[in-house]
């Protein structure tokens, strides 16, 4: 029954990341389809039509490339969030979605064009990773340490000497890190937290009165209880005659 339940979760955290990763290629089939260059509707920073973008950019991608480098970070640290978070999943795509390619548009270089998930991408891999170690709760720390594992790299993306010569909006990717830095921090109290381990109060309450020499609360001490008020009404053991030699099994012989 537990297996079950763990597939249908993880089955269920993969449906929007899939559905995302579905419509990149949907946008990528159809320019090459019909001929077009959607490129033109990326995000253009510090323009009144480049706004624009912040909705169209994680959705168009330069080349079949960059497209196949993207999906499976977006399927992968997709399926993470909402299988980890899945209270917060939705708030933290659209506002890594939003926030990201605002802050590009605010400090990117101007008449450049920003296309690609990549900003996103930075933006959920920044989440998962400084939210699982500052909750404490381990399951969230090995997923932050499995997201170091496979795009700790992703940190180069952020330099602008390395970025540019290779036409890398380090802008997008710097902008998606602040993005899921700031989101880790302000719902650090919301989801998944430190395991907290609570005594049972019964069990010590049981301890204190046994350190403290007194009878144990549990049913059986309540049996030892109630046994010698079942006695009480039977005469002392001084007061019972004693057996005669015939009745002892062991007869004793003393010298005189």
């Amino acid at each position: 029954m537990e297996e079950k339940q763990e597939r249908k979760k993880f089955f269920g955290s993969l449906a929007i990341p899939a559905l995302l990763v579905t419509l990149m290629w949907v946008v990528k089939v159809a320019e090459m389809a019909f001929s077009v260059d959607l490129s033109p509707w990326g995000l253009i920073p510090r323009t009144t039509h480049g706004l624009l973008g912040i909705l169209t950019m994680p959705l168009l991608h330069g080349g079949w490339e960059h497209l196949l480098t993207n999906s499976p970070a977006v399927l992968v640290l997709g399926t993470a969030l909402y299988y980890c978070y899945p209270t917060l999943a939705n708030r933290v795509m659209l506002i890594s979605w939003l926030a990201s390619g605002l802050l590009t548009w605010i400090i990117g270089i101007p008449e450049s064009i920003h296309v690609g998930a990549s900003a996103l991408i930075y933006s959920l891999n920044l989440f998962l990773i400084v939210s699982g170690f500052i909750r404490g709760n381990r399951q969230l720390i090995v997923i932050s340490l499995i997201m170091v594992f496979l795009y700790g790299s992703f940190i180069w993306g952020m330099i602008p000497s390395l970025a540019i010569p290779q036409h890398i909006s380090w802008e997008g990717h710097l902008s998606g890190a602040l993005t899921g830095i700031a989101l880790a921090i302000l719902y650090r109290k919301e989801g998944p937290q430190k395991e907290v381990h609570h005594w049972d109060d019964e069990e010590d309450d049981n301890e204190d009165d046994n350190e403290d020499g007194k009878e144990p609360t549990d049913d059986s001490s309540e049996n030892t209880k109630k046994a010698p008020e079942k006695t009480a009404k039977e005469k002392p053991y001084w007061d019972v005659p004693m057996p005669s030699n015939d009745e002892l099994t062991v007869q004793y012989r003393f010298r005189r």
